[in-house]
């Protein structure tokens, strides 16, 4: 099926959320977008998986086709409502920036929906940069925003697809396209001056040696190297936690290497076999 019928909407307890729910009966497989962006961005990945898999993809409260906050939420208890409401726990989560830290989130607050977790760019939540490059990309987007330069945001926002160590020009252009499409469809859902409702879970780093499943950080060598440590320290302080590396990719590898990505997903998801999850 395609992207458009394929989509359905949950009436979660405030307002509807959108998300796709395609493939086999088997393990559920959850795709958790990155920050201003929505489901579209596994569009390679979910017909792929779904051959094999249960593939749930949401969009995240706020994002895509997802309804606004009207009150206080956690990214976290939506997923869990919406894995309730399908039956779809205990899954992997896999999610790439954003969803990276709603994954570690929802694995410390609803660890029995959680099967295990691949994590890219990002999975404790930290939102203070020390080192320039990262300090700099991320005060041009706050910036733009505030003086209402929704151009000059996109064109912040794109230095994150190419990474420090890298010209703009060494990622494929219609990845740059892709990105501003999602990122607009989800800014343009928003005013000025509204109020934030989110609400983080706290102290994902610290807690990261609670999550008894098995996590994979699966970072893009090309990311900004503290994005690249908030995966990897996610993975290394979990008693189950592992590495990868895809080469020649910055903060969403899924986009430039899909094919690899899904491989190494793929690979992991039949490591875990017929064990049983772990419980803490």
């Amino acid at each position: 099926m395609d992207n458009a019928s394929d989509l359905r909407f949950f009436a979660s307890s405030d307002g509807e959320l959108a998300y796709r729910d395609t493939g086999g009966t088997d393990l559920p497989v959850v795709l958790l977008h990155a920050g201003f962006l929505d489901h579209t961005m596994w569009d390679e990945h979910i017909p792929a998986l779904a051959k094999e898999f249960r593939v749930i993809a949401p969009d995240a409260r706020g994002h895509g086709r997802s309804a606004n906050a009207s009150r206080p939420f956690r990214q976290a208890d939506d997923l869990a409502e919406l894995l309730h409401h399908l039956g779809a726990g205990p899954a992997v989560l896999a999610g790439v920036s954003m969803g990276a830290v709603i994954a570690v989130g929802t694995a410390l607050e609803h660890p029995d929906l959680v099967r295990a977790l691949v994590i890219s760019g990002g999975g404790t939540g930290d939102r203070e940069f020390t080192e320039p490059w990262s300090k700099q990309a991320q005060a041009a987007q706050f910036q733009a925003l505030a003086a209402g330069d929704i151009e000059a945001w996109h064109d912040a926002s794109d230095a994150w697809a190419h990474g420090p160590e890298r010209p703009r020009e060494a990622v494929r252009p219609e990845i740059y396209t892709r990105l501003r499409e999602m990122r607009q469809r989800t800014i343009s859902k928003h005013t000025a001056g509204e109020a934030d409702h989110h609400i983080p879970v706290g102290d994902l780093g610290a807690r990261a040696g609670r999550i008894a499943v098995p996590v994979l950080a699966l970072n893009g060598a090309q990311d900004a190297p503290e994005l690249r440590a908030m995966a990897e320290s996610v993975a290394r302080t979990a008693p189950r936690g592992r590495t990868a590396m895809i080469n020649d990719a910055a903060h969403f590898p899924n986009l430039e290497r899909p094919e690899e990505y899904t491989r190494i997903l793929t690979d992991f998801l039949h490591s875990l076999g017929q064990e049983l999850p772990v419980r803490p």
